[in-house]
């Protein structure tokens, strides 16, 4: 389940990737897979983004490897979530340069996984989006905000087994592939997902190759 997802404490979804470059809160980052190019920003989330959230977390076909799309209460406290930054996180609305549209979204959060502490990162892009490299070249820049505030090591991301776009973001961008585990997102549906790592401290590729460019997806 690799989306821009920032979840309450008891759950475990992720959105999901490394860098392309330090790119200050604000500035812009153009980033090519191949024959696809993307130029985004980031910005905070802010109050009048949920309507965004409701195109993202809301629609049956955003949330098909999440267990359906979320009630209008549940969406209204996510909103809460992602204005207040819970958890140590830091949640981004991803603008689309060329029109200014809020196209989708972006984050990471502090987690508790195997005894010790990580982030987790995710990510989502509206449908209509998708395809144009903009889930890479957002999510890069969020890494280096990471990378930046340097405190944790390792970060990881938790995609669905079956959502091949989104491991092959994981991929593309330097994660290292650990192993598969089940999570229970949201209460009572289970699903298995890749536990991809990355750690932030060490190199990271400046361009990665064309040649694993994702199918789909962001």
């Amino acid at each position: 389940m690799t989306i821009a997802v920032f979840p309450s404490r008891a759950a475990t979804a992720a959105w999901t990737l490394a860098s392309c470059g330090d790119v200050p809160l604000g500035g812009f980052v153009g980033y090519s897979l191949g024959r696809v190019s993307a130029t985004v920003t980031l910005e905070p989330w802010g109050s009048g983004d949920l309507p965004l959230l409701e195109r993202l977390m809301g629609d049956p076909r955003m949330t098909e490897h999440l267990g359906g799309p979320e009630t209008p209460e549940k969406l209204r406290e996510r909103q809460v979530r992602y204005e207040s930054h819970e958890g140590g996180g830091r949640i981004f609305k991803i603008v689309e340069t060329a029109s200014g549209a809020g196209v989708g979204s972006v984050g990471f959060w502090i987690k508790e996984w195997r005894s010790a502490q990580v982030y987790e990162i995710g990510w989502m892009v509206v449908l209509e989006f998708q395809g144009r490299g903009i889930a890479v070249a957002a999510t890069a820049q969020a890494i280096d905000r990471a990378r930046a505030d340097d405190k944790h090591r390792f970060m990881h991301a938790f995609p669905n087994v079956d959502n091949a776009p989104s491991n092959a973001i994981c991929r593309k961008l330097g994660f290292e592939l650990l192993e598969a585990c089940e999570f229970e997102f949201p209460k009572g549906h289970f699903m298995t997902c890749n536990d991809w790592r990355l750690d932030l401290r060490r190199s990271r590729p400046r361009n990665p190759s064309p040649a694993a460019r994702p199918a789909g997806g962001g």
